[in-house]
């Protein structure tokens, strides 16, 4: 049996040696309680059995573990990769947040994939179906830090700024976005991350993404002073939510 009540003491336990003043910390801690309970909440409404749900919070509490371990950045381009990592620390520490080994590869796999552009091939059911909540979970976390945290004081400056016509043209063509090494503008940088929405999953996802107004309210952050982007940004909104409203059709 899974005890989250103590995979959270632990997982507290294994923070407090980080300084929670420094606000990209205490962001990344906050960021992996609330991915915790949206897993649950996921998991909970696929139906899933008591056991499995949670596994998946549990997944979704230690799914960034190798950000907060020697690391303090936010980006793997510039950085290792946090996924990996993550599964070296949790290859010597994973019995503390749970007794038995009985769901080891689950946990590694999904926690390996989580940040990864696409989901390695060749894992088995269980393991693929734990690594789409967490990937859906963080993504819906991270469209919540983008509406309330992302690019705070930095408005005007995004504000300035046109976006790219290879970034629009990626965007439009219904596909996520790789981030790759280099400098980018962060206007790109928020339509890349919008296009996240084209790797979500389940179907209860796209409601929890249309019922926080997510989209909107991101873009409703910026008043762009190019009339090309206010342009291309006003497509990119209608865009995302014909997406998701196809997708939270009732069959």
């Amino acid at each position: 049996m899974i005890n989250i009540e103590k995979a959270k003491e632990e997982f507290i336990l294994y923070t407090d040696k980080f300084d929670k003043n420094n606000p990209n910390i205490k962001r990344k801690i906050d960021h992996s309680f609330r991915v915790m309970e949206i897993s649950k909440e996921i998991s909970t409404n696929l139906g899933l059995q008591e056991n499995q749900i949670k596994l998946a919070t549990l997944i979704g509490l230690l799914h960034d573990i190798g950000k907060l371990e020697k690391y303090n950045t936010f980006n793997d381009k510039d950085s290792i990769d946090h996924g990996d990592y993550g599964v070296e620390i949790l290859n010597k520490c994973i019995r503390k947040y749970i007794d038995s080994s009985k769901y080891d590869n689950i946990i590694k796999k999904a926690i390996k994939n989580h940040n990864k552009f696409k989901i390695e091939d060749g894992l088995n059911e269980e393991e693929l179906l734990f690594s789409k909540i967490i990937r859906d979970a963080d993504k819906i976390d991270i469209f919540y830090e983008a509406v309330y945290i992302f690019w705070k004081d930095n408005e005007s400056k995004i504000e300035k700024q046109r976006i790219s016509d290879n970034i629009f043209n990626q965007f439009k063509n219904n596909t996520l976005i790789e981030r790759k090494k280099g400098k980018k503008l962060e206007v790109d940088s928020i339509i890349t991350m919008l296009a996240f929405i084209y790797d979500i999953n389940f179907n209860y996802s796209f409601e929890i993404i249309k019922n926080e107004n997510y989209i909107n309210k991101i873009l409703q952050r910026f008043n762009f002073k190019d009339e090309y982007t206010k342009q291309k940004i006003e497509e990119v909104k209608n865009i995302v939510n014909k997406y998701i409203k196809e997708k939270t059709k009732k069959e």
